[in-house]
């Protein structure tokens, strides 16, 4: 019997996170994709990458998978968009803020997303206009108001603009720094943290798209700066609760002033 696409994704996300879990705070550094201490690369990470490839071939041969490590194996307008580590420099240490991702794209639109915590066995799962889910359960951001916020902010602090908008949100809420994506969309989705923001952010589309449509399903709002839409291809974007999003947007002197007329319901 054949599974749906979900069911295939949070499956192959565990069988990986079993393996994963095995070698948490005990893996060696084999590159360094940059200068930044983060931006590491273990021989896990690719191995993760094919067994999920792999997997999700046998599951439906016709889909496209874009990996991380590896890059595009098989070009469609439909594709698994995976990174198989997030966080591959907390997992080297034995931090526990990393997790798996995988989300499937449909015509440009993130259809589908698993977010896996593997070391704490906290599974995320959305697919659009279906709700999102932790460990089976619904779940859903909290209603807290940005003065009651945790924000997590990523942004190039070296831009003048960047730091005054980074400073301007610190008087405003509490800024949380994990330094890993699904982690922190985890705690939103589950009302823990109140958003994500990034401005001139250092991660790919897989780093945000899984998370994205997990926030939104489980009733935030997640657009891009300047918009009342959301491309995942574009990695400047709220996504928080609803309140936060008005007060950001709204009002005398916003921080993130909208520049059309769509609202968000």
């Amino acid at each position: 019997m054949t599974t749906s696409n979900i069911s295939t994704a949070k499956e192959v996300a565990q069988q990986a996170g079993e393996i994963l879990v095995k070698h948490f705070g005990n893996v060696e550094i084999t590159n360094n994709k940059s200068k930044r201490a983060v931006d590491v690369v273990t021989k896990l990470d690719i191995e993760i990458e094919n067994f999920i490839a792999s997997e999700l071939e046998k599951h439906d041969p016709s889909i496209g998978f874009h990996g991380e490590e590896l890059g595009e194996r098989k070009k469609s307008n439909k594709f698994w968009l995976v990174d198989p580590i997030d966080g591959t420099a907390h997992f080297i240490r034995g931090i526990p803020f990393c997790t798996t991702m995988i989300a499937l794209i449909e015509e440009r639109k993130v259809i589908l997303s698993v977010i896996y915590n593997f070391v704490t066995k906290e599974l995320f799962e959305a697919e659009i206009n279906n709700g999102a889910r932790l460990n089976g359960k619904r779940i859903q951001v909290s209603d807290r108001s940005l003065s009651e916020a945790y924000l997590a902010v990523e942004t190039n602090l070296d831009i003048e603009k960047n730091l005054n908008l980074y400073l301007s949100l610190n008087k405003k809420s509490i800024i949380v720094r994990t330094i890993n994506c699904g982690y922190e969309f985890g705690l939103i989705a589950s009302g823990k943290i109140e958003g994500r923001i990034c401005v001139d952010p250092f991660g790919k589309d897989w780093d945000y798209a899984p998370g994205a449509l997990l926030v939104s399903e489980a009733g935030g709002v997640v657009v891009n700066i300047g918009k009342s839409s959301y491309d995942y291809k574009n990695h400047n974007f709220l996504a928080v609760n609803k309140k936060i999003y008005q007060e950001l947007t709204e009002g005398n002197n916003p921080l993130f002033p909208i520049t059309n007329t769509n609202s968000i319901t």
